[in-house]
């Protein structure tokens, strides 16, 4: 519904919208950013190899050990996919004016519904499974983006605060399907609390074995092409980057700011929701128990080093799982905890959300 401004248009003191100041700053913040990052893990690890037995040991793990073969270096491809796939949802949702924060459980909550969808399939034919398990991936992405499209709701109503109520529905998201999977849905025949796995006919087909790594990789960038498409080139990418850059003037122009904040935020939630999909069909076989823990805030810390811009999301995921799977090859093989990949993602979210940097890079891009 469009709403009346004076004659003469609207107010003057048109005030971009609350997220504008750290919305896509530029590539120069973004790798900006990731120098400052990268120093302060050089810090970080020298102050580990300081306190480490074997310093020589532990940097080239950390370094180079997701690289010393195919099982590692797969298995860090394999864990930037759910971060791009987040990542992307996240950027949607700002480039309309709205933060989920509700991506641990819309993750978890996507994988799970996909997982149920796709049990009964067990028996079916190869191309019943086929088109069974798109509908369980289908499934699975629209009910997260469902979820996420309710706060989406609240806000265009209510004029309700998005990063609470997703937050809270996650959280709530997340205790429900632990209940389902530690309980009606739990896999007798397992140790792990988990689901039952799915047919393996149903099971994306891997790429570098014995990695984990599967075409979900290839998918991740597909999607990453279509929503770059999506922003750029059609009507309701442009009323969406418009909406996020000023809602006021957007309402002005005749854009229904309403039907997009619902809509970004169901584009958000599907989008975090088919990286659990994929997760289930690509690399766990199934649901385990608070398998997306930290997943939702790394797309997030993911987005924010690309500037919310989805083809730089691809680069930034890739240096986040590289990170994390440097600092798990190193726990594995020398005295370094795995700590110390959460500490240098705390760095990267204060610098990425550091006003006083985006000003400052804000400043030379004047100047120049």
């Amino acid at each position: 519904m469009k709403e009346a401004f004076p004659a003469g248009g609207p107010p003057e003191a048109q005030q971009p919208s609350r997220l504008s100041g750290i919305l896509r700053p530029g590539l120069a913040f973004s790798g900006g950013v990731v120098v400052i990052a990268l120093i302060a893990l050089a810090v970080l690890v020298a102050l580990a190899c300081i306190l480490s037995k074997t310093p020589g040991r532990t940097l080239y793990f950390f370094f180079l050990g997701p690289f010393r073969n195919v099982y590692s270096f797969g298995n860090m491809l394999n864990s930037a996919v759910p971060l791009m796939l987040g990542g992307l949802g996240v950027s949607i949702a700002m480039q309309a004016g709205s933060l989920n924060l509700g991506g641990e459980g819309q993750i978890y909550s996507g994988a799970f519904v996909a997982t149920i969808v796709a049990l009964p399939l067990a028996n079916s034919l190869p191309a019943i499974g086929f088109l069974g398990g798109l509908a369980a991936v289908l499934a699975g992405s629209l009910f997260a983006g469902g979820v996420a499209a309710l706060s989406g709701f609240c806000k265009a109503k209510w004029h309700t605060n998005e990063l609470i109520t997703s937050f809270l529905l996650s959280n709530a998201l997340v205790l429900i399907v632990n209940y389902l999977v530690n309980g009606p849905f739990l896999d007798p025949s397992t140790n792990l609390q988990s689901t039952r796995k799915i047919a393996a006919h149903l099971r994306l087909p891997l790429i570098l074995p014995p990695s984990n790594l599967s075409v979900s990789l290839l998918i991740a960038l597909a999607v990453v092409v279509v929503v770059h498409v999506f922003l750029r080139h059609t009507k309701l990418g442009y009323e969406f980057r418009m909406a996020g850059a000023n809602e006021i003037f957007a309402r002005y122009g005749g854009i229904n700011t309403r039907l997009n904040t619902v809509l970004a935020m169901f584009f958000s939630g599907a989008l975090y929701g088919l990286a659990g999909a994929l997760a289930v069909f690509g690399t766990y076989y199934g649901t385990v128990k608070e398998f997306s823990s930290g997943l939702g805030w790394n797309a997030l810390a993911a987005a924010l080093v690309a500037g919310f811009y989805p083809p730089a999301l691809i680069p930034a995921s890739l240096f986040f799982a590289w990170i994390s799977s440097g600092a798990r090859i190193a726990m594995q093989n020398s005295d370094i905890t795995f700590e110390i990949a959460f500490i240098v993602q705390a760095v990267i979210f204060f610098l990425a959300t550091s006003v006083v940097l985006v000003r400052m890079f804000a400043k030379r891009g004047t100047k120049r």
